[in-house]
């Protein structure tokens, strides 16, 4: 499985995507030592749910990389256009390079991104064609840790069983409950935030939309033009996605090839 990483240089950028592994870190480290573990090594809850929790978070962590570093479908300086393709093609006026329709120019990244979709600074990244699915796994494994973590937050004060060998004059057991609320402050604005993102960003794809003509006054012409309600949401997913296997759907670690581009490029992610 060949990976290609793609950074971009943009120091407001790193310093979003490492709030975001910041708020990732604390939780994966705290949450665990203050109510996983304690209360599994004492018998209250099953193995099961320590190695869930684990599970999830390198999941979401996963998801993180790889949406930050997979390329969003830059196209290259000099692209190959079969004649019968041409009519699909426009110019940039930003770069002088030719570029698929729906193709974008990002200003910060310095060039045309396939069926671009936003810049993102929070994985300092574009989302574009080629990592689109990779952006969803992020939204959706974000919201399945967040949830995980207020649960346990509130299942650590209304309904665990107080722990008996906890040393109280441990720096977390005295700081426990601050250390618990800023865990919860943080899953609650990461599932507020997500959960909003990942209906908008599934309302695009279903509606074959993205962000950059909904706010460019261009969804009337896409829709027109044929987009979006004519294919069901099995192949419309299946096409960001790259696979037709839904359980494909949820592994980060993967390539992706897409299944029906007449007029783009194929790409390994």
């Amino acid at each position: 499985m060949k990976l290609r990483l793609h950074f971009v240089m943009d120091p407001m950028g790193w310093f979003c995507i490492s709030m975001v592994f910041a708020i990732w870190l604390y939780n994966s480290f705290f949450v665990p030592k203050l109510v996983l573990l304690p209360h599994f090594y004492e018998g209250n809850i099953p193995w099961a749910l320590v190695v869930s929790y684990y599970f999830a978070s390198a999941l979401c962590m996963a998801a993180l990389f790889r949406a930050s570093t997979a390329d969003p479908g830059r196209l290259p300086p000099d692209p190959q256009i079969p004649h019968s393709e041409r009519e699909q093609w426009e110019m940039c006026t930003k770069c002088n390079t030719r570029r698929p329709k729906r193709s974008h120019h990002c200003s910060r990244c310095g060039h045309c991104v396939r069926r671009m979709d936003h810049h993102c600074p929070w994985i300092n990244n574009c989302v574009g064609e080629d990592n689109h699915w990779l952006f969803l796994q992020l939204c959706f494994y974000t919201q399945v840790l967040s949830l995980f973590t207020l649960a346990l937050d509130f299942c650590q004060f209304y309904y665990f069983q107080p722990l008996t060998s906890l040393d109280q004059e441990a720096f977390m057991a005295r700081h426990e409950l601050a250390l618990i609320r800023v865990s919860a402050i943080m899953g609650l604005v990461m599932i507020g935030g997500m959960s909003s993102l990942f209906y908008t960003q599934m309302a695009g794809i279903l509606t074959d939309t993205t962000t950059i003509e909904k706010m460019s006054h261009f969804s009337k012409e896409i829709v027109g033009s044929g987009g979006g309600s004519k294919k069901s949401w099995q192949r419309t997913l299946a096409e960001v996605f790259g696979t037709t296997w839904k359980i494909l759907w949820f592994i980060p670690l993967r390539s992706r090839q897409p299944l029906t581009f007449p007029h783009h490029f194929r790409s390994h992610v």
